[in-house]
């Protein structure tokens, strides 16, 4: 935390000398920027999200006996998931804290602190001795590291998109912002292929130490998101509330008191896009191997594939936002998820495995439809200088009453009704309250913002 309080200070005594440069740039090195600064949201998100992910299949593979072994096997797993489900409890705290100072410091130095910390304590889980190494501490230490990652990820997204966002003039925000919206998929698809690897190479060794390499592997990726990063100037917007002394001494406080429905309205607008993401991407791999008795690789291998499509469907509904307005694009993307939630289910009890993959991709790119607009939809909603508290609270909020609930209620709702419909219809109830939030929220598409 000292570092991060020292690259704080620094960035704060630099914010005089990068205004001047922003002012005096030219057209060629602005367009330098906007690349810079689309590349470093990409890159940052993905490695945050790498992260995040690593945690939840390790979660699954190994911990229960690394870290929880003296539990019987059901209660170990559940001890295991709840620290992955700590992660999510986290990320509005991480929200709060780095949208102070995102707010009022800058965005670019609250964007090297996050990676660093989200990156650290990735990698330390990489080191940790094991249950039987050090007993209780071993969960313990495990706990704390997953708190400060949702820490890390919490204070992320806010300013992954707005140093992307606030590069841009207007007529392709909606575009920009969506670019570090990819991390998601690139991270699950990264985390995944990372895994599998390890998973063939190790052998038998996995559980020794084959299960730590990808964690480790967080050090070399630290490095590559501090060099694309540092590379990158503070957005325009940013600057221009500086200038004009128009940012403010606590932003989270005044956020809260100004703009309380617009956190609200976007919590609620994520419920849908968030829930069935984790619906459709963790609850599915148990519901197939445990109800419908399928090896486990087949749903995982569905959700690589699926990430890439989804990936593309998020950058070109980023895009179709800046032509046909965010609420009009996030509404049909909604709506068609919610119909979508029956022939998903129907497609998947099939046990086809071409059916299975079909039911997921198009899952995925309905849910891309939500996931692109989704950025700037929400961004746009806040002014300049509270936007990174405002969206990151709004945005985080939903990880606890959408993503973090959604496998454990699905999971009630299998073992109520012995149907998936339940949870079919579920997913139609989280878009029914996802209509509402996108309704209440402005369309500032064709708007210049403050």
């Amino acid at each position: 935390m000292a570092i991060i309080h020292l690259l704080f200070l620094r960035f704060h005594m630099m914010k005089g000398v990068l205004a001047s440069m922003t002012t005096t740039m030219d057209a060629s090195e602005l367009k330098r920027q906007k690349r810079r600064a689309a590349i470093s949201s990409v890159v940052g998100t993905t490695i945050e999200w790498y992260d995040f992910f690593l945690y939840g299949t390790m979660a699954a593979l190994v911990f229960p006996q690394l870290f929880f072994p003296q539990s019987d096997p059901y209660v170990a797993l559940m001890q295991s998931f709840t620290t992955f489900a700590l992660g999510f409890v986290a990320r509005p705290v991480g929200a709060a804290i780095f949208g102070h100072f995102g707010d009022k410091i800058g965005r670019k130095a609250t964007l090297v602190a996050t990676l660093l910390l989200m990156g650290l304590a990735t990698a330390l889980i990489g080191l940790m001795p094991t249950y039987e190494q050090i007993g209780l501490w071993a969960p313990l230490l495990v706990t704390v590291l997953r708190l400060i990652q949702g820490i890390g990820v919490g204070g992320e997204w806010g300013g992954a998109i707005l140093i992307a966002m606030e590069w841009e003039e207007g007529k392709r925000r909606g575009l920009m912002a969506s670019l570090p919206q990819m991390g998601v998929p690139f991270g699950l698809l990264t985390s995944s292929l990372v895994t599998t690897l390890m998973l063939a190479v190790g052998g038998d060794s996995f559980y020794a130490w084959g299960w730590r390499v990808p964690f480790l592997l967080s050090f070399l990726l630290i490095a590559v998101g501090l060099y694309i990063r540092l590379k990158v100037l503070e957005s325009p917007l940013f600057q221009e509330a500086l200038a004009k002394q128009e940012t403010s001494k606590m932003p989270v406080g005044e956020v809260l008191v100004k703009h309380p429905r617009e956190i609200l309205w976007s919590a609620l607008a994520r419920v849908i896009e968030n829930g069935s993401f984790y619906i459709f991407v963790t609850f599915i791999v148990s519901y197939g191997t445990t109800f419908l008795e399928m090896e486990k690789s087949i749903f995982v291998n569905a959700t690589i594939v699926a990430a890439i499509i989804n990936a593309l469907a998020i950058v070109y509904s980023g895009h179709l936002s800046d032509r046909w307005g965010r609420r009009r694009v996030y509404m049909t993307g909604t709506i068609l998820l919610m119909l979508w939630a029956f022939p998903y289910y129907w497609l998947v009890n099939t046990k086809s495995v071409g059916l299975i993959m079909l039911a997921t991709i198009i899952a995925m790119v309905f849910h891309g439809m939500l996931y692109g607009p989704q950025a700037a939809m929400i961004a746009e909603n806040f002014p300049t200088r509270l936007r990174y508290s405002g969206a990151s609270l709004g945005y985080q909020l939903a990880a606890i009453i959408a993503g973090g609930p959604a496998p454990l209620i699905s999971t009630w709702l299998l073992h109520k009704y012995g149907s998936a419909t339940a949870i079919s219809f579920y997913i139609v109830v989280m878009g029914l309250i996802s209509l509402v939030g996108v309704k209440m929220l402005q369309d500032r598409a064709r708007q210049a913002i403050d």
